[in-house]
């Protein structure tokens, strides 16, 4: 069957379209538009597309932004569904003090990335970034338990906060220097270094805690330009997300089906 898969984030909503619900399939369309374009979806990227069958989505965007995806869906004749977090689904077991709590991107990103590790082999611990608007370390031991997680501003956050809260500062254009010598570079460095601190404590927690270095991997809008600061080796993977759904998905319904 072609599914559909729908990313709704603080920013911009993407989507792609599979022939069947398979982790780490190619998409046969995809595409991205920001939330304020997400009117425009029904009569121009999704116009000459044939109808998905089944659709499975991510939002943390709240209910308005919700409901305007789910009219754009109208032109098909198909059940939006859309993944909240539980106590525990496609092999990963849900460690927060309220399951349904923990927000559905960090969930789906978690069982992406443990799917991924567990398709090579590979049952380590890890460490699951995610940097968009708000920055999210996760951490899930190698029998796939979400230990708990961080959350942190993005580098946007922070350098709005700074600027408003501090005179004389602008948002910046800097690069990030190991001896910043201008305001722009300090600015740009030290967000770029709170977040990588940020997560160099995470991987020592589960290294302490499961006794073995964990696997790191991040995705996520910015996460190209945190990979080059990190002090440890991390894999790169944009489509997290989608690859969490497609194994909802095939956890759900089958991969075939």
């Amino acid at each position: 069957m072609t599914f559909l898969v729908i990313d709704v984030g603080n920013t911009r909503l993407k989507w792609a379209i599979y022939d069947k619900p398979v982790p780490q399939a190619q998409p046969l369309s995809h595409g991205a538009v920001f939330l304020e374009n997400i009117d425009k979806l029904a009569d121009g990227e999704w116009a000459s597309l044939s109808a998905p069958e089944r659709m499975l989505g991510c939002f943390v965007s709240g209910d308005a932004v919700k409901r305007r995806v789910q009219e754009q869906l109208e032109i098909w004749d198909i059940e939006p569904q859309w993944v909240m977090a539980s106590a525990a689904e496609a092999g990963l077991i849900n460690g927060y003090d309220h399951p349904a709590r923990l927000g559905a991107d960090r969930w789906i990103a978690m069982i992406g990335a443990r799917q991924l590790l567990l398709s090579r082999g590979d049952q380590r611990p890890m460490v699951v970034v995610m940097v968009g608007t708000a920055v999210t370390v996760e951490a899930v031991d190698g029998s796939g338990r979400f230990l708990g997680g961080l959350i942190l501003p993005g580098h946007g956050i922070m350098l709005q906060a700074l600027v408003s809260g501090t005179a004389g500062l602008h948002v910046p254009t800097g690069e990030v220097r190991a001896f910043p010598t201008n305001t722009s570079d300090a600015l740009t460095s030290g967000g770029t270094y709170a977040i990588a601190g940020a997560v160099e404590r995470m991987v020592q927690h589960v290294q302490h805690h499961c006794g073995i270095e964990p696997a790191c991997i991040m995705t996520g809008g910015a996460g190209w330009k945190m990979a080059p600061s990190m002090v440890r080796p991390f894999e790169l993977v944009e489509s997290l997300i989608f690859d969490g759904l497609l194994t909802i998905a095939a956890n759900r319904y089958g991969g075939g089906a």
